[in-house]
């Protein structure tokens, strides 16, 4: 199906008029109900509240515009805890519910790999935002991404950092969970394609406290060009600071990660100058132009990936049901996977036969603590 601009207009312009209907598990009514796992606690409990206001913003603007089959949509929230226990027992909690029709689960690859056989188990849609591309590869059918998966960003970061900004001694560095290890391997395959091999393929634990020994790595390499793939804003905020406190200052291009409000806020100026990858992008269309205003509006804070895939996927889901007029399982997914053209805060969603709606990135700057967009790349398929 074909769905337009205007179709988020309206949405947009409906926003901010009405309340959302938002509650924790348990919740009873004659409402579709639509679980959400994130976390509350935990590492990444500031960013379980961005993605929790990104779904805000599009519950209210669904409901605002006559809800789903007539009916207003409910959130049902779970606590994941940031940790890949937490988010299976997150899920179970909602998956135990038999009147939720459609979930959100994690933007964490590990968390999502986690919750997967529950998933696959349960048989109904998933909308997720973690990367890892083995993710809509692996035979379930119910995982709906809503970011570009990595084989699209590490072409991305190989070609920016090689042809854009002319470097070839390549330090890679990368967490040594599933979005890390995949994020890496995909870096790696990209400059393969170019005719490079890096000087250091750099693994690291989550929740490091001291990143000396991997900077004393990227130091002694030879390296004139870092590419990363963080997991974790403070992780990415640590090592930022002291990549530089030990006076390694070549060109950076990394993973989504890096242009985050929370990483830009913990590194500071240790990220100036440095380069993303970013799936969401202000100034990239009209339409992620006016979820940021309306996000700007509503939380008086500046958007980012964390809550624009969450607003893309009630969005899509809302629109998926009210399409098949139907809230089973597989008309969902039909209805979804029938999807082309639809423009979204984080870009034109196209559906594959895989589950993954968008297929390309946009380069961003880091100019004094400013994301500035440059370009974007749509990936060939």
């Amino acid at each position: 199906m074909k769905l337009s601009r205007r179709d988020f207009s309206v949405g947009m312009a409906a926003t901010l008029a009405a309340p959302a209907l938002i509650k924790s598990a348990g919740a009873q009514g004659a409402t579709i109900k639509i679980g959400m796992v994130l976390p509350v606690t935990g590492s990444a409990a500031e960013q379980g509240k961005f993605a929790l206001n990104g779904a805000k913003l599009a519950l209210e603007a669904v409901n605002k515009a006559g809800g789903v089959l007539g009916k207003q949509l409910e959130l049902i929230t779970e606590d994941d805890q940031t940790t890949n226990p937490g988010v299976v027992l997150a899920f179970s909690k909602l998956a135990s519910q038999s009147d939720i029709v459609a979930f959100l689960g994690s933007i964490r690859s590990t968390q999502v790999h986690a919750m997967a056989p529950d998933v696959l188990k349960l048989g109904k849609p998933v909308a997720i935002g973690g990367t890892d591309p083995n993710l809509t590869h692996m035979g379930n059918k119910w995982l709906f991404r809503f970011r570009p998966n990595d084989s699209y960003s590490g072409s991305v970061i190989a070609d920016y950092g090689t042809n854009t900004l002319g470097k070839k001694k390549w330090a890679v560095l990368h967490s040594t969970d599933a979005f890390g290890t995949a994020g890496g391997k995909a870096l790696t395959e990209g400059l393969s394609k170019l005719g490079i091999t890096p000087v250091l393929d750099q693994g690291y634990a989550n929740q490091s406290q001291d990143f000396t020994p991997v900077v004393l790595a990227i130091k002694q390499s030879g390296a004139d060009v870092l590419g990363s793939y963080f997991t974790f804003e403070n992780d990415l905020g640590i090592f930022a600071r002291q990549l530089r406190q030990l006076g390694v200052n070549i060109p950076w291009v990394g993973s989504p990660s890096i242009v985050g409000v929370s990483s830009t806020r913990l590194a500071g100026a240790s990220l100036y100058g440095t380069y993303g990858v970013a799936d969401y992008a202000e100034e990239s269309s009209p339409t992620a132009k006016a979820y940021g205003k309306a996000y700007r509006d509503a939380y008086k804070l500046a958007p980012d990936n964390q809550s624009a895939w969450t607003y893309d996927a009630i969005n899509v889901l809302a629109k998926a049901m009210n399409t098949a007029k139907s809230t089973e399982p597989e008309k969902i997914r039909s209805a979804i996977l029938a999807i082309k053209g639809y423009e979204g805060a984080e870009g034109q969603y196209n559906f594959d036969e895989n589950g993954d709606g968008l297929h390309g990135y946009n380069i961003v700057k880091n100019e004094k603590g400013t994301i500035v967009f440059d370009k974007h790349i749509e990936a060939k398929r």
